[in-house]
């Protein structure tokens, strides 16, 4: 027996059966966490964009064109609360787990902290680095190319669906990824060279 398909569920849902929203939140839930902590670069807020992006597939169930498929609309949906909540850390400045407890540079870090450990071994110190530097460069990426890269690249969305999600023309999407291929490049490079 085959699985229902996403857009089956959905209508299952607008029915009656709430089973079937949770199976769609089962099946959809990690790849969406992991898309918009790409996207944001926050976990914590990618968690509340996850929730608030489920509460707006269920408000709006009944508006989805039956037509179309449900992943790129619920990625859709996903993007735009990520979109909304870079707009409000941009307006409010905020203080990142890296950040120095006290002004200079021997102080201890929130990170420690609450990591409980003051040191890591040096292959987690590595893999933290590269990390910091991955970040470093899609945090220069102005928000239109992070988005066709996060897509493209970590979630593997064909480019047509990437238009459907971010409302573009295929060419743009296209376009758009090239330059944020280029930019991301330049700025990994620069930031491995700054972590050295």
């Amino acid at each position: 027996m085959e699985a229902p398909t996403d857009e089956t569920l959905l209508q299952e849902y607008l029915n009656g059966n709430t089973a079937s929203f949770e199976l769609l939140v089962r099946r959809h839930a990690q790849e969406l966490h992991q898309f918009t902590v790409r996207f944001t670069g926050n976990a914590v807020a990618a968690e509340d964009v996850v929730q608030d992006t489920f509460l707006q597939v269920h408000t709006s169930a009944d508006r989805f064109d039956p037509a179309r498929k449900f992943k790129p609309w619920l990625f859709t949906i996903a993007a735009n609360k990520a979109r909304d909540f870079i707009r409000r850390r941009k307006r409010r400045r905020e203080l990142p787990f890296e950040a120095q407890m006290s002004g200079d540079d021997e102080g201890q870090r929130f990170v420690s902290l609450l990591s409980g450990e003051s040191e890591m071994p040096d292959e987690n110190m590595a893999l933290d680095e590269k990390r910091r530097s991955v970040r470093a460069a899609i945090d220069e990426l102005p928000e239109n190319l992070t988005e066709v890269l996060v897509l493209a690249y970590f979630h593997r969305f064909p480019y047509k669906e990437i238009a459907e999600i971010v409302g573009i023309p295929l060419g743009t999407v296209k376009s758009r990824l090239h330059s944020a291929v280029v930019m991301f490049d330049k700025a990994y490079k620069a930031a491995v060279e700054k972590e050295k």
